[in-house]
């Protein structure tokens, strides 16, 4: 037997979907609704790094190692770059850990978008899902190569100092800073596809704005200050000081990179929500 709908009455699976207009941050409940989802994204993200891969989970640890190896020949040998009174290599391998999940994650997520314009135009979903399974699933790569971080220090006979209860705060500022500009990225990639290209430049930029192939002292006092204002900046000296001992903790700096990625994290959500309306018509 077949029940009649009441005119104006929904059934209870009915969802309404309105347009976001204006400027406006995440909404958590509607996240939280989809939190399986974000899950899934993330796994397969991390699935499809490593799926059909000779090296697998090596390629985690590959990229700061062949990184290291050739800042140490290029800056430790022939430049001769000051390095704290540690080794060469672990001083550039200990910025190059945090520097490596910085950069994969802002160009994961600055592609996120395009890399599911599928989606996009064949089902609702809440977008954020996408950038934030992005920077959800390099957290694996961190650890690996945390891990590999780890084993020399051993060698080097480094060992770490209470500073360390500070690197979970070092790597979510990390996260937001990566997910803030992220965000900026992808909805602009969305409709300039040149963006994409423009990225990997970017990111080769950056890196030689934070301290990860000289230290942060190399920089003249007059302008620390501002320089500290680049988020990575106190996530590096904040991972040498703890790790390597090579300074006092840089409490001044985190605080002001605390600060600052919480504003690129706040920019970024609201230009993602500004533009969110428009994805699935130009993906």
């Amino acid at each position: 037997m077949i029940q009649k709908q009441e005119p104006g009455t929904k059934l209870p699976h009915e969802m309404l979907i309105r347009r976001t207009d204006g400027w406006q941050l995440i909404n958590l409940s509607e996240l939280y609704r989809y939190r399986d989802l974000l899950w899934f994204l993330t796994w397969k993200n991390i699935k499809v790094l490593y799926a059909q891969s000779v090296i697998g989970i090596g390629w985690a640890v590959l990229q700061p190692l062949l990184s290291m190896l050739v800042f140490t020949i290029v800056f430790g040998m022939f430049a001769k770059m000051e390095s704290d009174g540690v080794p060469y290599a672990l001083f550039s391998f200990c910025a190059l850990v945090p520097w490596a999940y910085f950069s994969n994650s802002l160009l994961e997520t600055g592609n996120s978008l395009v890399a599911q314009a599928d989606m996009l135009s064949k089902v609702y979903f809440p977008r954020l899902v996408l950038p934030l399974s992005a920077i959800l699933a390099k957290l694996v790569d961190l650890g690996i190569a945390l891990v590999v971080l780890a084993g020399m220090m051993l060698w080097y006979q480094r060992t770490p100092n209470l500073g360390i209860v500070v690197l979970p705060l070092l790597v979510v500022i990390m996260m937001m800073t990566a997910g803030g500009l992220g965000m900026i990225l992808t909805s602009l990639a969305i409709q300039y596809r040149d963006v994409k290209h423009a990225m990997n430049f970017l990111v080769q930029l950056l890196m030689y704005a934070a301290p990860v192939v000289y230290p942060a002292s190399f920089v003249p006092a007059w302008l620390q200050p501002y320089y500290a204002l680049n988020p990575m900046v106190c996530v590096i000296e904040g991972f040498r000081s703890a790790l390597l001992g090579t300074r006092e903790m840089p409490w001044s700096w985190i605080a002001s990179g605390l600060v600052t990625s919480m504003l690129l994290f706040t920019m970024g959500l609201l230009h993602f929500r500004k533009q969110e309306r428009i994805f699935a018509d130009v993906a």
